[in-house]
């Protein structure tokens, strides 16, 4: 690992993405923005005539679908522009141009929902049999009427959404915060070289086999982290109590609910993966038992909880490398699906390095009429291999949503977003458990699998019931302080990690850098999508692609049907336990496994 990241203009131009696919230049950019609020000002000019007549509301949705797309070019480029090097004033000013730009359109157009719901049933009907075209926003109009009752007054809704650039403004501080301003030490390894900390660099850090070197960084980055804890504490706070204001606004009995309903999910679904887990938290603590043994320590600590329990045998992947093994994993699923995986990989879709400002972590980002994006900060491990074909299979649940449905029935809720990127996963490392040469490298691979259950099972649903905790805590009147939010990670780090590991001091400060606290509840949707893609992955292995054709039915379906109907195109029932109930029971499986290989 080099001492300093690169700068942006130092990253190889093959390993960046390639924005000129969505704007050639800022001045193509700021062109189609000054396009958005005259479109607005024309939809505005129908206040109070939309349900006039058939023609008109097709009218005023084909003006609304227009912006929406003039909407995802210019955010998507922006919030890309700027993710790849986040102290860069330019990709700032674009990010905060663009965010103002929506704020002024969405208020001008607020009043639109409203009197779409106004619309007589019959009168509906009778619209949709006059004019054909409507056909085309059927779905759109069922979503905007089956939030009915929580949608406000037109004044009321101007007014939330004159204030949805303020609401933003705590994740928007958070991410400046913590990507571009927010430095670290440095620390020196086994041989004395000086290494960098970078949010990037942390887990790749705490996967090294020097366990002093793991409790030096492990204990400077969250020191560094609570430095701040103040800092974070109120923008949380202040992005729970913007939660709060519009559920409250809108009639919902917490935001919790608020949250799940906009997704069109039910808050039992969440309920059944808390039952789940917790009914099954011994697992858990069979899980850390382990480690503990095969790591041959006398104290588990929480900076030992991401390096192998393998020692001798480690696997470094380039990209090169990286790029040729998921090819292959991903050949249950039909040589079309390849074919756009290759165009990803041969036509720049993937910005790969880390370099100085850029956003941490990876993800997936669609825009409709170009084609997704990816970003990564590849480190050559293989938890990078498996970074990628996660966000690849999102970029693939992009690609074909985009291409069977309309853009507003593209738009999947996040609920199923996760199981796209899951199901790659676990093609993986069914695909390298086959080719598995030795009992080390056998076990390094349950090991990882053993990780992912940890990681996305286990550990996002203790991060779901942080968020609802202390959502809850501010509903009812808790001040949110850096210590009070410290106290209930603590505590639920050591239920989740159980009496074998030590919950070191430290790790209550972890939730400082957790991101999507800022994301409005979506953690427990990895937990629950995870479960769904181990039943899809096995599925596809078993059946081939007969029922790989099936499962990317899924994938073209957009968010035609509300998601737990959308996943039972795929054979999985999320309404029930029972995926999850098995995905725990195929936890328990893997670690029996992992047991006898050492015993």
């Amino acid at each position: 690992m080099e001492k300093n990241l690169p700068k942006r203009n130092e990253v190889p131009q093959e390993m960046t993405w390639r924005l000129g696919d969505i704007y050639e230049s800022e001045e193509a950019w700021e062109a189609e923005r000054a396009q958005i609020l005259p479109l607005a000002e024309e939809i505005a000019g129908y206040d109070g005539k939309v349900a006039g007549s058939a023609d008109i509301l097709l009218k005023v949705l084909q003006l609304f679908e227009k912006g929406v797309l003039l909407i995802d070019r210019v955010m998507g480029y922006a919030h890309m522009y700027q993710d790849q090097d986040t102290s860069d004033t330019t990709g700032q000013s674009l990010e905060m141009k663009g965010m103002n730009t929506i704020a002024q359109a969405m208020e001008k157009i607020s009043f639109l929902d409203p009197e779409i719901l106004e619309i007589p049933e019959d009168t509906l009907k009778e619209f949709f049999a006059k004019e054909p075209g409507l056909e085309h926003f059927a779905c759109h109009i069922r979503e905007i009427r089956r939030l009915r009752e929580h949608t406000l007054s037109k004044e009321t809704e101007a007014l939330i959404a004159s204030a949805r650039e303020l609401m933003g403004s705590p994740q928007g501080t958070y991410g400046m915060l913590s990507n571009a301003d927010l430095k670290f030490p440095t620390v020196k390894d086994r041989d004395g070289n000086e290494i960098q900390i970078t949010n990037g660099r942390f887990v790749p850090l705490q996967m090294s086999p020097d366990r002093s070197l793991r409790k030096a960084v492990f204990e400077q980055y969250y020191a560094r982290w609570k430095e701040f804890s103040n800092t974070w504490a109120s923008l949380y706070d202040g992005e729970v109590k913007a939660r709060i204001f519009e559920s409250r606004a809108r009639k919902y009995g917490s935001c919790f609910e608020a949250a799940v309903d906009g997704n069109n999910v039910s808050p039992a679904v969440c309920d059944n993966l808390f039952d789940s887990v917790h009914r099954n938290i011994g697992q858990m603590h069979r899980y850390v038992r382990l480690r503990k043994k095969l790591l041959g320590v006398e104290e588990l600590h929480m900076y030992d909880i991401y390096a192998s329990m393998v020692s001798d045998f480690e696997m470094k992947v380039s990209y090169e490398e990286a790029k040729a093994m998921t090819l292959e994993a991903l050949k249950p699923m039909g040589e079309e699906y390849l074919s756009v995986v290759r165009r990803a990989y041969e036509e720049r879709w993937i910005d790969v390095m880390e370099n100085e400002g850029k956003r941490s972590g990876a993800y997936s980002s669609g825009v409709y009429d170009v084609h997704p994006y990816m970003l990564l900060n590849y480190n050559n491990t293989l938890d990078d291999v498996f970074t990628l074909i996660h966000e690849m299979g999102h970029s693939m649940h992009t690609w074909y949503s985009t291409h069977a449905q309309s853009l507003l029935d593209s738009e999947y809720k996040i609920f199923v977003a996760e199981v796209a990127s899951t199901t790659n996963e676990i093609l993986l490392l069914e695909y390298l458990l086959g080719k598995a040469e030795s009992k080390q490298e056998k076990a390094y691979l349950i090991n990882h699998l053993l990780e992912s259950f940890k990681g996305t099972l286990f550990r996002q649903t203790m991060f779901e019931e942080f968020e609802r905790k202390t959502c809850a805590m501010a509903e009812e009147g808790t001040p949110l302080t850096a210590e009070t939010l410290a106290d209930v990670y603590l505590n639920l780090n050591r239920e989740y990690f159980g009496e074998d590991m030590v919950s070191d001091p430290e790790i209550a400060w972890e939730w400082c850098r957790i991101p999507h606290f800022y994301y409005n509840f979506y953690v427990y949707q990895y937990a629950t999508s995870f479960s769904a893609a181990v039943a899809i992955a096995r599925r596809i292995l078993k059946e081939g692609e007969s029922y790989a054709k099936q499962y990317i039915e899924f994938l073209k379906s957009g968010c035609t049907q509300d998601p737990v109907s959308l996943l039972k195109i795929a054979g999985i029932d999320l309404s029930t336990a029972q995926p999850i109930d098995s995905a725990l029971e195929e936890f328990a499986r893997a670690i029996t496994e992992m047991e006898e290989l050492y015993a």
